[in-house]
């Protein structure tokens, strides 16, 4: 059992990365447009800034969607379901019900999938998550870095997160490389605006990189349709283990993500 105090000091710990973030975000932009101030630079850095930023707090902010009622037992069923010790008897009394719901996988047994937590029948690429303890829809992971659960909701907001965070990085990296050579070779002027140079390039490659390597996987399971949970373990349908068993080709698995109107692609809204 989790006391209201435990709960409490657990949902500010889970904060401290986000802060992190940005604090780190924060003072690179000090640095680089106090500090550094490239004139020619700063509408093109504004708009990675504003970008990054934005998507960034709409993967916050935006709640794990739920599954919807009809996905709860009927009253009738539920008690019957509470009473029943047997787990055989309890999956009849579930298969009756998910006869008219539009639920096509099971569990790797060819069981009904139900959340006991919850007390919900799981919709396809539905899991719970245990941090947040609800049920997400299309669930992909539990993201420390955003204090939230990436699924169905958001998970456009997190690739472009990934994608102008990247972009974001590249363009300081860039910018700053000259300075941070010109800093080596002592041709900077001897102020502390040259250790902002210095650990400005070095913190924006190392994210550049690291998030590279994410953001590429994530394009992939995009383009496959495919969840982290389901890269990891293929979803079971009603004739078996089917790894594609989502996929509907590359342009529809894109749109499934970023929309139809591909106007709006780069953008971190939904137009579904």
């Amino acid at each position: 059992m989790r006391f209201p105090s435990s709960q409490c000091c657990q949902r500010s710990l889970s904060w401290i990365p986000v802060i992190f973030i940005n604090l780190v975000v924060g003072w690179s932009y000090y640095a680089y447009v106090v500090e550094l101030c490239i004139l020619s630079y700063l509408v093109v850095f504004h708009l990675f800034f504003i970008m990054f930023i934005w998507s960034y707090w709409k993967t916050i902010c935006s709640r794990p969607a739920n599954p919807s009622k009809e996905f709860c037992l009927p009253n009738v069923e539920k008690e019957q379901y509470e009473k029943e010790e047997h787990p055989d008897t309890q999956q009849e009394i579930l298969k009756k019900v998910v006869v008219g719901l539009p639920v096509y996988t099971r569990t790797g047994t060819g069981a009904v999938r139900y959340c006991d937590r919850c007390l919900v029948i799981k919709p396809d690429r539905c899991h719970h998550c245990s941090t947040c303890d609800m049920c997400v829809l299309k669930m992909d992971h539990h993201c420390p870095w955003v204090n939230n659960c990436v699924g169905f909701s958001n998970y456009k907001f997190f690739v472009l997160f990934l994608a102008y965070s990247m972009l974001y990085c590249a363009f300081i990296a860039a910018t700053v490389l000259q300075y941070f050579i010109k800093f080596w070779t002592n041709q900077l002027p001897d102020t502390h605006a040259k250790f902002h140079v210095l650990f400005l390039f070095f913190v924006a490659a190392m994210f550049f990189i690291s998030i590279l390597s994410l953001f590429s996987y994530h394009l992939w399971l995009v383009g496959k349709n495919r969840t982290t949970i389901e890269a990891f373990r293929a979803p079971v349908f009603r004739n078996g283990p089917d790894k594609n068993g989502f996929s509907l080709g590359f342009s529809r698995n894109m749109a499934e993500v970023f929309g139809d109107q591909k106007k709006y692609w780069m953008f971190p809204i939904y137009t579904r």
